[in-house]
């Protein structure tokens, strides 16, 4: 909330001089500490929330990056000269704690070329994969680790 408010204060100004940013930290201090006192926030509550922010920025990442391996990888199955493909219906089990965290999952394989996620009961996955290749590991993959990490 600091940084927000003292980008707030910025933008409001329109320019920025050595004044304006001073006058902006103080004001940002008082409005910050006025919430902490009065609203239940803390300086602990700030701490995580850039801690998950940047969590969340490098668990973007990580989807894009495997969203761009498995287009390459079904591009890959579809003009090889290699035998039938052969779809599969994959079940697992996921110890996320959660429904946001579940559901970020289950986008995640969605998102992810050559997966659907069929059903979300509970804490148990049913998942269309064109290939077998594509099943392996999808309870324990990089998503897994990074919204566990989400959800601490």
């Amino acid at each position: 909330m600091f940084l927000l408010f003292f980008l707030l204060w910025v933008i409001f100004n329109g320019s920025f001089t050595l004044e304006i940013g001073i006058f902006g930290i103080v004001i940002a201090a008082v409005l910050f500490a006025f919430i902490c006192k009065f609203m239940d926030y803390s300086v602990k509550k700030e701490i995580l929330f850039y801690k998950k922010t940047l969590l969340f920025f490098r668990y973007v990442f990580l989807l894009v990056r495997e969203i761009v391996k498995a287009n390459f990888g079904v591009i890959r199955m579809i003009l090889s000269q290699r035998e039938e493909i052969q779809p599969m219906l994959v079940d697992f089990h996921s110890d996320l704690k959660t429904a946001t965290g579940k559901a970020f999952l289950a986008n995640a394989i969605t998102l992810t070329p050559g997966t659907i996620t069929v059903t979300l009961e509970d804490d148990r996955y049913t998942v269309h994969c064109l290939d077998e290749s594509l099943a392996e590991g999808m309870n324990e993959s990089e998503f897994v680790e990074y919204i566990r990490k989400l959800e601490a």
